[in-house]
């Protein structure tokens, strides 16, 4: 099989099943597993599939730049953002992560909602400004403008001085074993923080995320209060999670 041939099988199966681990497929081709490797270091060079230990999983389309994401799986962020946005009890402090999923629940809160919403995105804090009866907290920071947020030292220094009910975290891939994911490194250190300043944390996800997986972990899917998606009920990741004692609420 030429190099080209087994880069089409790799990325069809990938896509069959969701994963691929280099021992199965090299095993299976009767190659060495070196060989299988080297292919998805390629393919993961081209964008077409995240490595992790012993394969390689499906990438997030969500690592896009932002004014490409404004655009993915908008219906999907719209039901998730509206059961998210159940979760906000009056009068409570929260604090809302960036992203197009984010400002989607911003859009979601109720015209009279009284409450306190703390966010590391300019963004979604301009999208409150029409909400009379929410106080907003900006942390400021640097700007990483893929996904229009503050991080960096002095955005994680503010958010240590919050303590909040609940945190609606954003991320790029939810997988069982890979966990929570996102594409920046800084990015994924200020939602820790943050995760660790809230009493309880909530994943936001829509179905395209479910399954992929981005180079850096923001935390272990079990970290977490539970996870908001429409994604299938019967899809295998989330059967997983849900197995492993993780709440799956469905939007």
């Amino acid at each position: 099989m030429l190099a080209a041939e087994r880069r089409d099988f790799l990325m069809a199966r990938l896509q069959a099943d969701g994963k691929l681990v280099a021992k199965e497929i090299a095993a299976e081709l009767g190659l060495a597993e070196d060989n299988i490797r080297r292919d998805l270091r390629e393919l993961a060079a081209a964008g077409l599939c995240q490595r992790v230990y012993g394969g390689a999983l499906p990438v997030s389309p969500a690592v896009a730049d932002y004014a490409t994401r404004a655009s993915v799986a908008v219906s999907s962020k719209e039901r998730v953002a509206r059961v998210a946005a159940s979760l906000i009890r009056p009068g409570g402090t929260i604090l809302l992560d960036g992203g197009t999923t984010a400002l989607a629940v911003a859009a979601a809160l109720p015209h009279d909602l009284v409450a306190t919403i703390v966010t590391h995105s300019p963004t979604v804090a301009a999208a409150l400004v029409s909400h009379p009866s929410v106080d907003v907290y900006v942390l400021g920071g640097r700007l990483f403008k893929h996904s229009a947020v503050t991080c960096g030292a002095a955005a994680a220094e503010a958010a240590r001085q919050v303590s909040a009910d609940l945190f609606l975290l954003g991320v790029t891939g939810v997988h069982h074993e890979a966990g929570l994911t996102t594409g920046d490194a800084d990015e994924a250190a200020m939602k820790r923080t943050l995760a660790g300043r809230a009493a309880e944390t909530y994943v936001l996800a829509s179905r395209e995320k479910i399954g992929a997986a981005s180079p850096f972990t923001v935390l272990p899917a079990a970290a977490t209060s539970g996870i908001v998606t429409d994604a299938p009920a019967d899809h295998p990741v989330l059967h997983s999670l849900s197995t492993s004692g993780i709440p799956i609420l469905p939007a």
